[in-house]
């Protein structure tokens, strides 16, 4: 396999091509989308770097700063650099930010925007990010949408897969359910702290749960992230709940398995937008019939791939990046580094899913909007 780099730029070539990790599986009767997204967009900027958050009347300066597409747009990208044909019903405003990101996710990440609205005179939700210590603080602005996004919703291209907020259910779940379409549940931190277990009736429409153990323990009522996952596997027929460096725990009750994956350990630069690649790289998983295992380990590592760098949506891995780490391992393996040599032996199965030709590679966050004519330029911050 030819040697390539794709941790920073946009590749230019002529050899270069997608990759579809669903190939070997489409047929002539399939959806048009593998998965379909919806929730609200955000206008992310990112600082990285600090030291702390800042003390009231107190100026610090971050390492790193860059600007992105948030919210919905973190799972829909990742989704889209992992390969899945990805669509977004969100809604967009009318100001600068929000033609940025339309022309980003539309144009540069090839997302499915046919379902999306615009909205005159509505302004982009916009959310500041501190990242610190492997935490983040968040200043958030966003007003409700004029209009609600069901109709919309319900007239979206159909889908194999969904991803969906179990606090906001609709009637348009059983429209997609009825359709074919498996419901890929999240749900967020409980800002009341009731974590009421109403909560999570509406499980009983959906194929998969993954919550973060936080959330996972407090709806269970229980201690271990070992009993919160058996707790949810009695309502959902995939119950995934992730521990941040303490790994993962995941029971398919479809096929039978359960299973552990540690961690993959980096050094953290931005945990923003970390749970959304981990649903995504589940979600792709699922739907290539993977073992739970090997689901695990992979959107593990896409995660770990993820907070190496800032910006949520745009810090997503892609084939490219997945496929310099493989390398890289296996580099360090053969020079005699045992650690890697463990790890390449953790992620075997990867050695038949990499791409076997040069793929594009991802943009990263900017500091500021980026210009057309930097499309070939290097995209470091």
């Amino acid at each position: 396999m030819t040697t390539h780099s794709h941790a920073d730029d946009i590749t230019q070539c002529s050899e270069c091509s997608p990759w579809d990790p669903l190939e070997a599986l489409r047929g002539p009767g399939d959806p048009p989308l593998d998965v379909l997204t919806t929730g609200t967009i955000f206008f992310d900027i990112i600082f990285t770097g600090l030291p702390r958050l800042p003390k009231p009347g107190e100026e610090l300066h971050s390492e790193g700063l860059g600007s992105c597409p948030g919210g919905i747009a973190n799972l829909a990208t990742a989704t889209a650099r992992l390969g899945l044909r990805t669509g977004l019903v969100a809604g967009f405003g009318d100001d600068t930010y929000a033609d940025w990101m339309w022309d980003t996710l539309s144009g540069q990440e090839h997302i499915d925007l046919s379902a999306s609205r615009r909205f005159a005179n509505f302004h982009s939700a916009l959310t500041v990010s501190m990242a610190y210590h492997e935490d983040r603080g968040m200043v958030t602005h966003c007003h409700p949408l004029p209009e609600p996004l069901e109709p919309a919703l319900l007239s979206a291209p159909a889908a194999r897969a969904a991803a969906v907020d179990l606090k906001e259910p609709g009637d348009w779940w059983g429209a997609l359910r009825e359709r074919g379409t498996l419901l890929f549940a999240d749900i967020g931190f409980d800002e009341t702290e009731m974590w009421d277990r109403a909560a999570l009736r509406p499980l009983d429409q959906c194929h998969a749960f993954t919550p973060n153990v936080v959330e996972a323990m407090a709806y269970t009522r229980t201690d271990r992230p070992t009993d919160a996952v058996r707790r949810l596997a009695d309502l959902v027929p995939l119950a995934v709940v992730t521990d941040g460096v303490h790994g993962s725990f995941g029971i398919d009750q479809s096929t039978g398995e359960e299973a552990y994956c540690p961690a993959v350990p980096v050094a953290a630069i931005d945990p923003t937008g970390a749970g959304d690649v981990f649903a995504s790289a589940i979600i792709l998983g699922t739907l290539a019939q993977w073992p739970l295992e090997n689901r695990l380990r992979f959107a593990s590592l896409c995660s770990a791939l993820a907070v190496r760098q800032f910006g949520g949506s745009l810090a997503a891995p892609g084939w490219g990046d997945i496929t310099d780490w493989w390398q890289l391992a296996s580099t360090r393996a053969t020079d005699g580094d045992l650690k890697a040599a463990y790890m390449l032996r953790d992620f075997e199965f990867l050695r038949d899913l990499l791409p076997d030709h040069p793929v594009q590679g991802v943009r990263r966050a900017k500091g500021t909007f980026a210009l057309s004519s930097d499309a070939g330029r290097s995209r470091t911050s």
